[in-house]
């Protein structure tokens, strides 16, 4: 059976540990992590875990079931694109000496929608939010007719649609 993407939101105590906690069992099981963004909650006692692995479905029940056999994982839950909104953020500086080229940089912005944060006068340092695919289309445009000199790339976060929040039963 083919791997398919599972975004899970993990719901943990905010203290020492939990990452590296959560993360071993990952790797004990054989599962890799191939996105993992993490930070505090509303409330400061918790802390979100967002991670995204390729796995077959069925696992999702057996990741979910040691998850939460560990006593700081308070909640655990499959995200899906239907039922969640999701965005990462990219950092990204790009080739661009002289003005004519930073001006052509410029106009990718007005089409992608992206924030300039630094300018030099050989690079250009910008900041893009979104969807994982538009971030890939956007490094590849860039690097297609730029050159890219250096990138950070945020790993996928999401939070479910509608209202109430994740915490809200614990």
């Amino acid at each position: 059976m083919a791997e398919e993407k599972l975004v899970l939101s993990v719901l943990v105590d905010n203290v020492y540990g939990v990452l590296q906690r959560v993360a071993s069992l990952f790797s004990r099981r054989g599962y890799n992590i191939s996105s993992l963004t993490v930070s505090e909650t509303e409330d400061p006692l918790f802390s979100r875990m967002t991670i995204e692995t390729y796995t077959e479905p069925e696992n999702f029940r057996q990741i979910k079931a040691q998850l939460l056999k560990l006593e700081i994982v308070k909640k655990v839950a499959a995200l899906t694109d239907e039922k969640s909104v999701s965005s990462e953020l990219l950092l990204i500086k790009v080739k661009a000496a002289g003005i004519e080229t930073k001006n052509q940089l410029l106009s990718y912005n007005v089409r992608y929608g992206a924030r300039v944060l630094d300018v030099s006068k050989t690079t250009v340092t910008l900041e893009f939010t979104g969807a994982g695919s538009a971030i890939d289309m956007f490094i590849a445009e860039l690097e297609q007719n730029f050159g890219i000199v250096e990138l950070a790339r945020t790993g996928v976060t999401s939070l479910e649609r509608g209202e109430g929040s994740f915490t809200d039963d614990i």
